[in-house]
C-alpha cells in the first residue's frame, strides 16, 4: 500500500473549510487524521479525530504533518510546538506577526529537521511559473518593473473576519493579508529583495488596522516592485504585470489563467481549489524529498519586506 501523509489541521475557519480540508480529502496521497478545534461540532462533517488542543493532538503518533490555519498571532507558537514534536508543518500566510518571530520559526524548523512551508500557493500557479520561464528566456528584454494592485471593499464589522481587524491577532490589515501574497510572488520571480519601504494609512475606514498600503521593493539587476493593496475600493482590482525593456508580461487578473506576452496570449488557469497544488506539493516533498518551492526560508523574505513597511504603522 502506498504511503500517505496523515494530516492534522488546526482550526475550522473560512480557508480550511473552503480549501484546505477539501484539498486534503481529495489528494490520494494525503489522509485527514484529525482536527484541532474548541468547537467539536465544526469538525463532525469530516469524520476524523477531534482534539481540544494542539498538545493533546500531538500525542497521536500517527500524525505526519500539521496545517496551521489559525489567526496570525498563533502561527509561531503552534508551528514551533508541532516542529519540536517532530512533525512537518505547513502554515497559513503571513508566516508570523513580525520578522524576528519568523526567523525563530525558520530556525526551529532547521533544528528539528522537519519540513516547514508557508501557504504562498501562487508560486504554484502555472501562469506564474510560465512568466518566470519567459522572463528568464529574455522574452521582454531586461525586466525593470513589476506592478501589483489588489483592491476590494472590506467594510468594518464583517463578523466572519473579525480577527483580521485586530492588530493583536492579525498583525496588520491588507499589508499582512493580501500584500504578502504579491510580495512573495515577486520574490519568487526576482529573488531575494535588497531594499524595501512603504506607506500605510486609513484613508476611508477607521478600523484598528490600516485600510491601505503601498510597498516599494528593489531587487538585484535594477528591478523594482510596487504593491498597492486597498480595502476601501468599490471597484475590484487584481492586477499584476512585469515590464521589461522590450515588452511586458500581463498577468491580470492574477487569479485568472490569462497571460499575455509579446509572443501571444495563453490561458493557464489555476486549479479550481487553489490549495490543492499546495497540499500535493508539500505531501510530495515529504514522501519523495522533492524541493519545497513554498519553504519557510523563502517566505521569510516576505516578512522582511513587511517589517520594513510595518515600521510606519501608527
Amino acid at each position: 500500500m502506498e504511503k500517505t501523509v496523515k494530516w492534522l489541521v488546526i482550526g475550522v475557519g473560512d480557508i480550511t473549510k473552503k480549501r484546505v480540508l477539501p484539498a486534503i480529502l481529495a489528494h490520494e496521497r494525503s489522509e485527514l487524521r484529525g482536527i484541532v478545534t474548541r468547537s467539536p461540532e465544526k469538525a463532525s462533517p469530516y469524520g476524523c479525530n477531534v482534539y481540544p488542543s494542539l498538545d493533546v493532538a500531538l500525542q497521536d503518533k500517527e500524525i505526519d504533518a500539521v496545517y496551521v490555519g489559525t489567526p496570525v498571532a498563533l502561527h509561531a507558537p503552534q508551528a514551533t510546538e508541532a516542529l519540536q514534536a517532530g512533525r512537518h508543518v505547513l502554515c497559513e500566510k503571513p508566516m508570523a506577526m513580525n520578522y524576528p518571530e519568523a526567523m525563530d520559526m525558520v530556525s526551529c524548523a532547521r533544528d528539528s529537521g522537519r519540513l516547514f512551508g508557508v501557504a504562498y500557493y501562487r508560486r504554484l500557479y502555472p501562469k506564474l511559473q510560465r512568466a518566470k520561464a519567459l522572463m528568464e528566456a529574455g522574452a521582454i528584454g531586461q525586466p525593470v518593473l513589476c506592478e501589483a494592485h489588489s483592491h476590494s471593499w472590506v467594510p468594518p464589522g464583517v463578523e466572519a473576519d473579525y480577527w483580521r481587524f485586530d492588530p493583536g491577532l492579525a498583525g496588520g490589515g491588507p499589508l499582512y493579508d493580501i500584500a504578502s501574497h504579491r510580495i512573495d510572488a515577486m520574490n519568487y520571480l526576482f529573488g531575494n529583495p535588497t531594499r524595501a519601504t512603504g506607506l500605510v494609512s486609513n484613508a476611508v475606514h477607521r478600523y484598528p488596522v490600516e485600510d491601505n498600503a503601498t510597498v516599494l521593493i528593489d531587487y538585484s539587476g535594477g528591478i523594482r516592485g510596487t504593491v498597492d493593496v486597498r480595502w476601501h475600493s468599490r471597484v475590484d482590482r487584481d492586477e499584476f504585470r512585469i515590464i521589461g525593456t522590450e515588452g511586458a508580461i500581463e498577468l491580470s487578473s492574477l487569479n485568472s489563467g490569462r497571460l499575455v506576452w509579446p509572443g501571444g496570449s495563453e490561458d493557464l488557469p489555476p486549479h479550481p481549489n487553489l490549495h490543492y497544488p499546495l497540499i500535493e506539493h508539500f505531501a510530495n516533498a515529504i514522501l519523495e524529498g522533492t524541493p519545497l518551492i513554498t519553504s519557510g526560508e523563502t517566505a521569510l523574505w516576505t516578512d522582511w519586506v513587511t517589517a520594513k513597511v510595518a515600521m510606519r504603522l501608527s
